[in-house]
């Protein structure tokens, strides 16, 4: 298992080396994983100095140095907090325009990822996705659109009706074309960590060190995009929070957040609305969870994470404000 360092983040006016370019976050110690020794940032080798603190490349004409908020359009009538809320795409370019006002990035997707949930067509997925991005293009949405898809066809489509990037929860593992996609198109692609499918991932996932195990997968698709062509500046990680995971495991990678920086690429949180969020905070429903979602969204900007993926764009805007007010970044 590979070492990795993991960023002893704080907040506030700066003290140390500033983590992973963040203009409110930074370190001046490291622990290492597995091992756990405390190691003073000063003796971190250059090459380690480099991967910690680098500023990461903007992001669909976006810079990296502060939060961004990533918000969720699900165009599926079974995704597990807003299935069918968008059955048309009046409605999609509807809640297009509604988030814009207070998301970096939209997300949207044609197929639930949701635990049990079992692949549509590509036809299908193309039929609900496309059509929506092209509507919200035209009603002169500018804000860069992500594609939430594993499947190159819908991808393609997706691309020409007017998305920027790829965010695909199987890492380049599911569609062989994929790859080849988003490197001729020159696009960004975020790669997630999953455990098995989404009709399988929840089978009592197991790991011997779920954050060695993790990084070490992201480590290996990177190096396998762009052994696909795919520029490394082009690169997103995601841990994957609730993907073949459980309670304990999403807690634990929470936790370490900061050790996905020693990846040296920007980093996506998408825990909104999750059921460890409803386990723990006694919220049995998906839309009860906004109060849990915000306290992991913070928690994630305290450890310099980049892109929040979440359902409430105007609540999670509005908490990460304040705490760039609180940390002297406003």
């Amino acid at each position: 298992m590979t070492r990795r360092l993991i960023a002893l983040a704080r907040s506030g006016p700066r003290a140390g080396l500033p983590l992973a370019g963040s203009a409110a976050v930074w370190f001046d110690e490291v622990v290492t994983h597995p091992g756990g020794a405390r190691i003073a940032a000063s003796e971190l080798s250059a090459g380690e100095q480099a991967r910690l603190t680098g500023a990461r490349a903007d992001l669909c004409g976006l810079t990296l140095e502060r939060p961004r908020v990533m918000g969720i359009l699900n165009l599926t009538p079974d995704s597990f907090s807003d299935g069918g809320d968008l059955a048309s795409v009046a409605a999609a370019v509807a809640r297009a325009q509604a988030m814009a006002g207070h998301a970096d990035i939209l997300d949207i997707g044609g197929e639930s990822t949701r635990p049990g949930a079992e692949p549509v067509s590509e036809a299908e997925e193309i039929r609900r996705t496309a059509p929506a991005i092209r509507a919200i293009r035209e009603a002169g949405v500018t804000t860069p659109i992500s594609i939430d898809t594993r499947k190159a066809s819908v991808a393609d489509a997706a691309l020409e009706a007017g998305a920027d990037m790829v965010n695909d929860v199987a890492a380049l593992g599911y569609d062989s074309a994929l790859a080849g996609l988003v490197a001729e198109r020159g696009v960004p692609v975020c790669l997630m960590h999953a455990k098995g499918t989404p009709a399988t991932m929840q089978d009592a996932p197991r790991y011997d060190d779920v954050l060695g195990e993790v990084l070490d997968f992201l480590g290996e698709r990177i190096a396998f995009a762009e052994g696909a062509g795919i520029a490394r500046d082009r690169i997103v990680t995601d841990p994957g929070i609730g993907f073949g995971k459980t309670q304990a495991h999403n807690l634990t990678l929470l936790r370490n957040l900061a050790a996905f920086h020693d990846l040296g690429l920007p980093v996506l949180l998408g825990a909104s609305r999750k059921r460890f969020i409803g386990a723990i905070g006694d919220a049995p429903e998906a839309r009860d969870r906004i109060g849990g979602s915000l306290s992991v969204t913070l928690h994630g900007a305290a450890q310099g994470v980049q892109i929040h993926r979440v359902h409430d764009t105007r609540d999670t805007a509005q908490a990460l404000k304040l705490w760039a007010a609180l940390n002297g970044t406003d």
